[in-house]
């Protein structure tokens, strides 16, 4: 937890102010939540500026702001002036983290991330006290907070960074300082930032950076199957990784992925390290899921853990909210169905991987898919649109519902003989799915980009209403 004195924190950020002296114990930008003691952090955006509410804060005692223009209406004894509020944030949570005694897993990726990231605290939770980051806070401003409310008596972080441009990991890693680094894939997200598909590979390579020079681990963990595995393996080693632990089907991973058995929605794994063999049981379905699973391994067999004890655990894991939790609902006359609320991103790969998860479904009556505009994809986004159209062709789906303007190509590709629907939004589709479309023993997948499509309305409509 964020335990600094003014003088302190003065000094960290590199200011010439003259302030108050205090301890502060907490860090925010929110002036909703302030409390009294608090460093209240001003951030400018495009649309809002935490200056504004310096007064306020100040009123409601906090012990000192932190701001990039003196509030001259303001206790000038009470503000520590820095020429970018972010960075000096960024600042204040590097120092925190080098007090910091514990192991941090840092990890980021295309896919997979806050599952992962999940599980890793989920299994790491019964060999000792663990930190993880909160909900998605894995940028510029989420990753401090996360180090800040860090307590410093846990023996395990597990800190999430994401990105959409070159340079964010890089300044995100040297914060983190990570022990454990991995990326878990590499897929064409955000696409519409970077000049070539590579360029997202050596984006996400910045992790290996930053790797806490005292570490005894400095491990990589890659994924052996992930597009540019080779080109992680050289930013790894080129960085000065102690120890890369790759996994997959790949001859040459350290965790070697031999078979997946998938009945009665569950899947049966078997794996082997070092010659050793290992099986173990997923309460879900999906290859992708099985991945997730072998990154959270990766990282227990890089600690010394027991793997035998770690993959049994990985049983009581479940799905997070909108990355594929599934639920038992009722439409309107009362008819059971299954939601795959898989609603928390539309990107190609994993709209794809959910798609043929719907597919592998074992189900008395339709499959039936609710597919929202996948974004950020820049001139490739009408390319992928028509392949995410062309594999539902392929698959055994019988109901394809799109919304939103660029998901009509996606229905054009699909035959005749497969029941389609065109929504402009999200707007009613809730309600046509309660009513109308849903029948006893369908499976409902929801996908799409979350806040260009908003279909996860839909899906938590369908829980409000079906869970009655």
């Amino acid at each position: 937890m964020l335990n600094l004195t003014s003088k302190e924190l003065v000094e960290v950020v590199g200011s010439s102010s003259e302030v108050i002296d205090c301890v502060i114990t907490n860090a925010s930008r929110d002036s909703r939540d302030i409390k009294a003691g608090d460093l209240f952090i001003a951030i400018k955006g495009e649309n809002f500026d935490g200056h504004n509410f310096v007064l306020d804060v100040l009123e409601k005692g906090v012990g000192l702001v932190l701001v990039s223009k003196l509030i001259k209406s303001a206790p000038q004894d009470r503000q520590v002036v820095v020429e970018d509020t972010i960075e000096a944030f960024g600042k204040i949570a590097g120092y925190m983290r080098n007090k910091f005694a514990g192991v941090i897993v840092g990890l980021t990726g295309s896919a997979g991330k806050t599952t992962t990231k999940e599980e890793i605290k989920f299994v790491l939770q019964n060999y000792g006290k663990v930190f993880a980051t909160k909900g998605n806070h894995n940028n510029f401003i989420g990753v401090p907070i996360s180090i800040c409310d860090m307590p410093e008596d846990v023996d395990y972080s597990v800190l999430e960074m994401g990105m959409s441009a070159e340079g964010e990991i890089r300044y995100l890693t040297n914060i983190i300082k990570p022990d454990i680094a991995i990326i878990t894939n590499i897929h064409p997200m955000h696409i519409e930032f970077f000049d070539e598909y590579e360029g997202i590979a050596r984006a996400k390579g910045e992790i290996f950076e930053g790797f806490k020079e005292s570490s005894v681990y400095k491990t990589a963990v890659i994924n052996a199957d992930t597009d540019f595995a080779d080109l992680l393996f050289d930013l790894a080693s080129d960085n000065g990784a102690y120890n890369i632990i790759s996994y997959g089907k790949s001859d040459n991973a350290v965790i070697k992925l031999i078979s997946i058995e998938e009945r009665d929605d569950k899947s049966f794994v078997k794996i082997s390290i070092a010659k050793q063999e290992y099986e173990y049981m997923l309460t879900e379905t999906g290859e992708h899921k099985v991945y997730n699973s072998l990154s959270v391994l990766a990282v227990c067999y890089a600690l010394g853990l027991d793997i035998q004890k770690s993959a049994d655990l990985l049983k009581d894991f479940g799905a997070l909210d909108g990355r594929g939790k599934e639920y038992k609902l009722h439409n309107y006359n009362g008819e059971e169905y299954m939601l795959i609320d898989d609603s928390y991103s539309g990107q190609p790969e994993a709209m794809r991987l959910a798609l043929k998860g719907l597919n592998g479904k074992k189900v008395k009556g339709r499959r039936v898919a609710v597919l929202g505009k996948m974004a950020e994809l820049g001139d490739k986004s009408e390319k992928e649109h028509i392949s995410v159209g062309k594999l539902v062709a392929e698959l055994n789906i019988d109901i394809v519902i799109g919304v939103c303007e660029e998901t009509k190509i996606i229905l054009e590709q699909i035959p005749d003989n497969v029941e389609k629907h065109y929504f402009e939004t999200k707007d009613g589709l809730g309600e046509e799915l309660y009513n109308n479309i849903l029948r006893d023993g369908d499976a409902l997948l929801i996908k799409g980009a979350r806040y260009s499509s908003r279909v996860f309305e839909v899906a938590k409509y369908l829980v409000d209403n079906g869970s009655k």
